[in-house]
């Protein structure tokens, strides 16, 4: 299996709503991309951030499946309302469980 970490920081001018949005859409993409064993996404509590306001981890069956997950039409549906709402900055990491 795989788990994919993404961290999110957002521009000050990004709203609450929109942050929610993001949350809610992102949570659909396990009933419409294969591969998905779970997905989970949340607004970061913890001031050892550094600035990164939310977090999304998803666990895939195998590499491939991560593979087909970045340019599916219903991530990057996700990935472009998230740029549009003010993306400032992201980390990513993917490693085997």
């Amino acid at each position: 299996m795989i788990e994919h970490m993404v961290l999110l920081k957002f521009y000050q001018e990004t709203t609450e709503e929109q942050k929610d949005e993001l949350i809610r859409r992102t949570l659909l993409l396990k009933n419409v991309i294969p591969g998905i064993v779970d997905i989970q996404q949340g607004v970061n509590f913890s001031n050892r951030s550094q600035g990164f306001e939310m977090g999304l981890t998803v666990r895939f069956e195998d590499r491939t499946s991560l593979e087909n997950y970045g340019p599916h039409p219903a991530h990057q549906e996700v990935f472009s309302y998230l740029k549009e709402i003010g993306l400032k900055d992201s980390i990513i990491v993917d490693f085997e469980i």
